[in-house]
């Protein structure tokens, strides 16, 4: 063996140490066990059974063993630094293909998550962990870990050619060590790297890999899954609540959350439920949107089987789960993915496209292959292998223009010229196509704040295939509307009626979400005009109107009990407040109201076309009332909302031909902490033309009517 493979081994820049280490043919006779243990004067070796003391050929450390040529990988071990005692590293061929190579490199390998990264298995019969890390300008990426006491002279990986994959599989290793990659670039710095493909991750503020096994999980939500498949926004009602785990109750573990959010999002009549992102990140404070583990969920909580504990304990109590994701920008953290061997990997090395202003974030280039696959591999992972139920794509927006958040001149315009990003665009268009091929039934969710057109248009017809965008137009223009008091309403009313106009452009989900109740903004209850009992009643009318407009709905958790106080992310959810009775009643409104939406088809049946709603009275701002029906094929519905305070004893409706009307629903009822001021029998009297009702106070009246 030349010295040159030696140094190249000893000074840390060797493309395949397996040339130099491992076992090596010398005759017909004879093989060469070739072992490196920087600094070790004696080594031994058990070779079938037997220790045998091998030969120093180098002070470094590089040890050589002659045994007969019958021996085959399984037939000797060696020892690591720790004093694991295992098959030998660099006996084996590559665990990854050419295939896995080739698909990666074009962006669309779909199983990537099982290929690349720390993954325990059995590979030629030994078993041990494999590690797969891609790091194509890096000079040189070693495996350090409790295996070899950190030291990343003595596990080097090979590199797997213009791929730009390092690969080692490591016999021995198990479930819960800790492993990080250790990258030499080409400038010759260090820099010690966790897996950007990580089932698991130490406590912060700890950083390393753990390996774990996410396969051995018992799932018992088959039937679940079966009845997923036939899910889609069109035929289905969707109510959901939104959660931040860490202060929805505080110190539970995953499983101690399955239930108690379980059951609590079915007596509260929610058909799913969406967590802020639960994917592991380092800091507390950025609310799990700056993601350094895209395939981990966070071990705040507990192991990723436990995770997998609390998806199926949901999908018992028959409620779905949508994860916050997040593809558009990642943290500057060094032991991450930032600048991941030397060079602007996964983002843009220009800070025109590759750093976020808003957030002091990376963003991705959507430019490589590689870096979409990945993308695409963490949201598959977490449907195929975790049983999500849907992604909320978070940021949509400034993933899709290049000027987001930049002044004139601190961006780069696209190859037309343009201010869309086109890659980002295109990526999008490929994890829908991909998520809905391959996870039947799961949905994909924008959070997306612009005009961009045809958002949730099917990509056969030129749109960007997404199953539903959240209509931030309606929730500001909402959330405008009710801060006024009272009697200024009449001013503002088109803040009520213009969402109308774009309704049924997209497929929308109408959201009071954690962003509107945090930095300032005051809690939903904090923002509402008036005396305490006023409050209340905007409160529950603000709810009721959402359940009663067209879209989807989302409500975040704290809302559902009227707490004062702006969301904590650090604190808890007021729970205490529910001793209070007019807390306990807009809790019981919000439970009532899931449960009437959920039985009345009309209130979601055609929720994206303008078959399922008509105008009554559109116009009345000097009363500031606003009245529509909501249609199905089985059933009409009409929906009045009062936003004063005045009572009127017979309100006039310009709805002809009604043969019979009956009140199902008042926001004012006193069962909810209303004032109960409704008329006997409903307060319901039909004309030629219309007809006269008794309105209630600051509520939602829903009446069913026959015509």
């Amino acid at each position: 063996m030349g010295r040159p493979l030696f140094d190249a081994l000893i000074h840390q820049h060797a493309y395949d140490p397996h040339q130099v280490l491992g076992l090596h043919p010398l005759s017909k006779e004879k093989k060469c066990i070739r072992l490196y243990r920087p600094g070790a004067l004696e080594l031994h070796i058990e070779v079938k059974g037997e220790m045998v003391k091998a030969t120093q050929v180098h002070p470094a450390g590089i040890f050589e063993c002659i045994v007969p040529s019958s021996i085959e990988a399984l037939d000797y071990r060696v020892y690591h630094s720790s004093g694991l005692l295992a098959y030998d590293p660099y006996a084996f061929f590559p665990t990854l293909g050419e295939l896995d190579c080739h698909l990666f490199s074009r962006g669309v390998h779909y199983e990537l998550y099982n290929a690349l990264g720390g993954r325990l298995g059995t590979f030629f019969g030994a078993q041990g962990a494999r590690f797969a890390v891609w790091a194509p300008n890096a000079k040189s990426v070693s495996l350090v870990g409790d295996v070899n006491l950190w030291d990343g002279r003595s596990l080097p990986m090979r590199s797997l050619g213009s791929s730009g994959i390092w690969e080692l599989f490591v016999p021995g290793m198990k479930s819960g060590d800790l492993y990080k990659f250790e990258i030499q670039t080409k400038e010759g710095e260090r820099k010690i790297k966790n897996d950007p493909y990580g089932l698991f991750f130490e406590l912060r503020p700890k950083t390393a890999s753990i390996l774990f096994d996410v396969n051995k999980f018992q799932w018992e939500d088959a039937e679940w899954l079966q009845k997923r498949e036939r899910f889609h926004p069109d035929n289905m009602p969707m109510s959901i609540y939104e959660v931040h785990l860490g202060s929805w109750k505080k110190g539970k573990s995953w499983q101690q959350m399955g239930e108690e959010l379980g059951s609590y999002a079915l007596k509260m009549g929610f058909t799913h439920v969406e967590l802020l992102p639960v994917m592991e990140h380092p800091l507390d404070e950025s609310w799990g949107y700056q993601v350094t583990g895209f395939f981990a969920p966070t071990s705040r909580f507990g192991t990723p089987d436990d995770f997998q504990a609390f998806v199926n304990t949901l999908h018992k109590y028959q409620i779905g789960i949508i994860l916050d994701w997040v593809p558009g920008h990642f943290p500057t953290d060094d032991f991450s993915l930032a600048w991941f061997d030397g060079t602007a990997l996964y983002e843009h090395a220009d800070p025109r496209q590759g750093f976020h202003p808003h957030w002091y974030t990376h963003i991705f280039n959507y430019s490589r292959p590689e870096v979409r696959n990945f993308l695409i591999a963490s949201a598959l992972f977490w449907l195929e292998k975790m049983h999500i139920d849907g992604l909320r794509v978070d940021a949509v927006a400034s993933m899709l223009y290049l000027d987001y958040g930049r002044a004139e001149g601190e961006w780069i315009p696209n190859s037309f010229g343009g201010r869309e990003n086109l890659e980002a665009i295109e990526f999008l268009k490929h994890v829908n196509s991909v998520v809905h091929s391959k996870a039947k039934g799961a949905l994909m969710i924008a959070e997306e704040s612009t005009a961009f057109p045809a958002i949730t248009h099917s990509l056969a017809y030129g749109g960007m295939g997404f199953d539903l965008k959240w209509n931030m137009g309606w929730m500001n223009d909402t959330l405008h509307y009710i801060a006024h008091h009272m009697f200024e309403r009449k001013h503002h009313h088109k803040d009520l009626t213009f969402g109308l106009l774009y309704a049924f452009s997209e497929r929308f989900a109408l959201v009071l979400s954690h962003d509107e109740v945090v930095h300032g903004k005051k809690s939903l209850m904090g923002r509402m005009p008036g005396w305490m009992d006023e409050q209340f009643a905007n409160l529950r009318l603000l709810i009721s109107y959402m359940f009663c407009q067209p879209g989807k709905k989302l409500l975040f958790m704290g809302a559902e009990i009227a707490q004062w106080n702006e969301w904590n992310a650090s604190g808890e959810i007021e729970w205490f407040l529910l001793n209070f009775p007019t807390h306990r009643g807009v809790q019981d409104l919000v439970a009532d109201l899931n449960h009437f939406y959920r039985a009345h088809s009309a209130l979601w049946e055609r929720d994206n076309h303008w078959s399922g709603f008509s105008w009554v009275m559109l116009d009345d701002h000097v009363k500031s009332v606003v009245a529509y029906l909501r249609k199905s094929r089985g059933e009409e519905l009409l929906c009045v909302h009062n936003f004063t305070a005045e009572e009127h004893a017979r309100y006039f409706l310009p709805l002809g031909n009604v043969r019979a009307v009956e009140l199902l629903f008042n926001s004012d009822d006193p069962k909810y902490g209303g004032w109960g001021k409704s008329a006997p029998g409903g307060g319901v009297w039909l004309e030629l033309h219309g007809l006269y009702a008794h309105i209630s106070p600051l509520a939602t009246m829903v009446f069913k009517v026959i015509f």
